[in-house]
């Protein structure tokens, strides 16, 4: 009696199986079962360790048992990056329509703000980074898989021209399945579009840091997603123009495990730094300062 008062707590929780006595010989499907409440635990896509959701938020959703990264929506991103309470949001009320009446994408429309909670697959605006001032565009992989449209274009290239106008530096976060074909070549405009507007930031002056996270392809990653004057990617981000499938198959070649990875493409010079997401925040800090941007805590 007195043992059960001292025994350990569980680390992680686990669902009774529900038998009883009278249950034995009854069929495993028919058992009563106990279900743990909805978003109490997450399960890392990688190693399949289970982790409580609020722990695994105070690591910055970074699996503690084999440090995948997982993704996060564009105002979990803003959360963990800007200081609280600082940023301010541009062109909120910018949505996507169906230009070309392309079959089921007026619906498909629809459901996205319902899934992802946002109402686009960029969130822009502007804010401080422990005190240093910068505009941002942070793409979210949840809203249409982070697909590039005519709106998205349009909202990263306003952010940009901002930040010209305001002498504040750039900062993209990067993460696409590439452009939205449901919008065609209206999409496709958006890779020249967004890399006009950099090249007249870069004109005046003004600083663009590329933050690369997972994934980041097809037209994000052959626009805007390479033309940081500094390139920074999280640990494991995909990060590349074709899919791994596509490119073995066109080669005919088994292509290396880490292919296309930030590691990867650090060692081949396609990155300057890779970061880990709890340093994220500190390290553009620091290259914000580095480069002369006034501010700072």
């Amino acid at each position: 009696m007195f043992k059960d008062l001292f025994q350990k707590k569980r680390k992680y929780a686990t669902i009774p199986s529900g038998r009883t006595g009278s249950e034995e010989g009854t069929p495993q499907a028919d058992r009563p079962k106990r279900e743990i409440p909805e978003g109490l635990m997450n399960k890392c896509g990688r190693c399949g360790a289970i982790q409580y959701s609020k722990e695994l938020e105070k690591n910055f959703m970074v699996c503690p048992a084999c440090g995948h990264h997982m993704r996060l929506n564009a105002l979990e991103r803003i959360r963990y990056t800007l200081d609280e309470g600082s940023f301010t949001e541009y062109d909120a009320d910018l949505v996507s329509v169906d230009p070309l009446e392309f079959p089921g994408y007026a619906s498909k429309l629809e459901q996205q703000p319902l899934k992802s909670g946002l109402r686009e697959a960029v969130v822009t605006g502007e804010g401080t980074i422990q005190g240093y001032p910068a505009v941002v565009a942070v793409m979210s992989f949840d809203f249409f898989s982070g697909s590039m449209g005519s709106v998205v274009g349009e909202k990263i290239t306003r952010a940009i021209e901002a930040a010209t106008e305001k002498h504040l530096p750039m900062i993209i976060f990067s993460t696409s399945g590439g452009a939205r074909m449901q919008e065609s070549i209206l999409s496709l405009m958006q890779m020249a579009k967004t890399s006009a507007a950099l090249a007249r930031l870069s004109e005046h002056g003004g600083l663009y840091i590329s933050v690369i996270t997972d994934p980041t392809t097809g037209g994000v990653s052959a626009s805007f997603a390479m033309l940081g004057d500094i390139i920074v990617a999280e640990p494991g981000a995909v990060f590349g123009f074709a899919g791994r499938i596509v490119i073995e198959q066109t080669i005919r070649q088994k292509l290396p495990d880490d292919f296309q990875t930030a590691e990867f493409n650090l060692q081949h010079g396609q990155l300057d730094l890779v970061v880990h997401r709890k340093d994220m925040k500190s390290t553009l800090a620091k290259l914000l300062d580095l480069h002369g941007v006034k501010g700072g805590a």
